[in-house]
């Protein structure tokens, strides 16, 4: 038996009063904001969009801005792929704010979304990059709701830096990251693994060379293809 239009309808009036409350609840939770001496972000929409195509978003910072350029060529024919890349990180309360902009002026639907997070931001311990991840999964849900999510760890380092980034404090990251992507049933593209045997292709201390990028945005097609097809 289907129910009453009028149930139906304070359900869904419910659903769109406590969205923001619940988001309101995760930011209070977050702690302040610590801006980096420099900061930026990078959006990319392609530049002929094919209406008849999925929408695919990469999220990221500029690890993913390097394999952007390949994705989007190796999928030309079968997605619009967008960027969005940022040096904020997970642990910053400005972070879902700046994501949901995003979603508002592009104002479409995405079929997937490749995310990743977690080479800046180093002065937020482990501990708080653990309690804001959740949040950082609730924007991403709140800016493609039916969209299959897939995660990429977070690339290795050539040299250490302190506070950061170190591979110790990667790893550890990656660990919390991929314990919560697990739990939440999110598939993982693992880009870790995948450059830990590529290490004579870094350009500087932490990003690869043209060579290392092609690599990078091989791997994220295949991995993206594999749900292209799927509703």
């Amino acid at each position: 038996m289907s129910m009453p239009y009028k149930l139906l309808s304070l359900i869904a009036s419910s659903c769109i009063l406590f969205a923001p409350l619940a988001r309101s609840q995760q930011e209070k939770q977050l702690p302040a904001s610590r801006p980096e001496e420099i900061e930026w972000t990078w959006e990319v929409r392609p530049a002929h969009v094919n209406p008849t195509l999925p929408n695919v978003l990469l999220v990221g910072d500029s690890i993913t801005r390097n394999y952007y350029p390949e994705v989007q060529r190796e999928l030309s024919q079968a997605a619009n792929v967008y960027l969005f890349a940022t040096s904020t990180s997970v642990g910053d309360p400005r972070l879902p704010h700046q994501l949901a902009e995003f979603a508002s002026l592009q104002h479409i639907d995405f079929q997937i979304v490749h995310f990743n997070n977690g080479m800046h931001g180093w002065t937020y311990s482990e501990a708080e990059y653990k309690q804001a991840f959740p949040s950082f999964l609730f924007a991403l849900r709140g800016i493609a709701p039916q969209a299959h999510l897939i995660w990429a760890s977070i690339t290795p380092v050539k040299s250490e830096t302190q506070p950061g980034p170190t591979n110790i404090r990667i790893e550890v990251r990656n660990d919390i990251a991929g314990s919560l992507i697990k739990a939440a049933g999110i598939p993982i593209d693992d880009q870790h693994e995948l450059m830990t045997h590529h290490t004579d292709q870094y350009e500087d201390s932490v990003h690869f060379n043209t060579t290392g990028a092609i690599v990078q945005g091989q791997q994220v097609t295949k991995t993206i293809r594999l749900y292209l097809m799927k509703p």
